[in-house]
């Protein structure tokens, strides 16, 4: 490897590093503007979309640079095709906390029903396999990432749950729709930042061993 390639590649595991960092903060905040219906938090989750948007360009614009400048292969390839597909879900991650801190804006403005739906534990579950599919990726952790592909039915058990107690309750209370679909939104968001997590993992495995497997049974 050159020193010019090497700094390049490290220039890139940076950057992808300082996205890792900016959109778990991100979807933290999200979660918890929702979860205390807190109008300030969201409007600053979505302010800072911005330069998660920059970061996603620049990390694409590395990888592209290192592939036509340096036409690496074998593991030096596999890590800028995954850095590639990682940049992405991570973007994606992003956009679903500013769905998720926009709900939250319009559910500051409502009465919350009691309910018995468990926003904490899906919301704890889903952050949690984000931490541990960056975790992998920094630590080159196969156990951790094949881990993260396991969590995946826990979240979507809970969002099925989900669904039908609020369309229960839309039957029992319909003056309260608006809420309700609101609620329900959030939960997809969420199933949907576990499927990135999931992603991301799927990818490292891939990275580190050079094997597909998104496909393949947990």
């Amino acid at each position: 490897m050159s020193l010019h390639f090497a700094r390049e590649v490290d220039r890139l595991r940076r950057l992808l590093l300082l996205l890792c960092e900016t959109v778990e903060d991100n979807l933290q905040k999200s979660v918890q503007s929702a979860m205390n219906q807190d109008q300030a938090l969201a409007m600053r989750v979505i302010e800072k979309d911005r330069s998660i948007d920059d970061l996603e360009v620049d990390v694409e614009e590395e990888c592209l640079k290192i592939l036509a400048l340096h036409q690496p292969v074998a593991n030096d390839l596999r890590f800028i095709v995954s850095a590639l597909k990682i940049n992405n879900d991570l973007e994606r991650i992003g956009d679903l906390a500013v769905n998720i801190a926009e709900r939250a804006i319009f559910l500051s403005s409502l009465s919350l029903p009691e309910t018995p739906y468990d926003f904490p534990d899906m919301a704890a579950k889903a952050q949690a396999m984000v931490r541990n599919s960056l975790d992998a990726l920094l630590r080159q952790d196969v156990d951790l990432a094949k881990s993260v592909r396991e969590a995946d039915d826990e979240v979507d058990e809970i969002n099925r749950a989900m669904y039908e107690q609020i369309k229960a309750s839309i039957r029992k209370e319909p003056e309260r729709v608006d809420a309700l679909i609101h609620l329900l939104s959030i939960s997809r968001h969420l199933e949907r930042v576990a499927d990135h997590a999931t992603n991301i993992a799927e990818d490292v495995i891939y990275m580190i061993k050079g094997k597909i497997v998104r496909h393949h049974a947990r």
